[in-house]
């Protein structure tokens, strides 16, 4: 069964720094896509940041200079370097890969989610 476990964060003041992590776990054959979403209270899930096997990156607007998204694809994971922390970067972080798995076809999966709170 493939799972994507995410670690990392946590309480930040504003202007912080925080390095969230997720592994992707499970009889893996290829990972395409992997990415970092989220989800503030009272507001719909947004994506963050992508990023390719080959390591081609995108990036949600309100981002853009202040996170970077990297990946080992030795180990599986992907990274999420966020820098400059604002208060409305408060919210749950999801992982999302698209994964095939020996003999299957690729599927999309989330993980848990990671809390990350910025104080003002």
């Amino acid at each position: 069964q493939v799972q994507l476990v995410e670690s990392g964060g946590g309480l930040v003041q504003a202007g912080g720094s925080l390095r969230l992590s997720c592994a992707a776990t499970g009889r893996i054959f290829r990972i395409n896509r992997m990415g970092w979403y989220r989800q503030a209270p009272g507001k719909q899930r947004e994506l963050v940041a992508t990023i390719t096997s080959g390591g081609s990156t995108n990036y949600a607007d309100s981002v853009k200079g202040r996170f970077t998204i990297s990946r080992d694809n030795a180990k599986n994971t992907v990274y999420l370097q966020m820098n400059s922390l604002k208060p409305e970067d408060t919210a749950v972080y999801y992982c999302n890969a698209d994964i095939m798995q020996f003999g299957s076809y690729y599927m999309n999966y989330w993980g848990k989610g990671t809390l990350v709170t910025v104080s003002s």
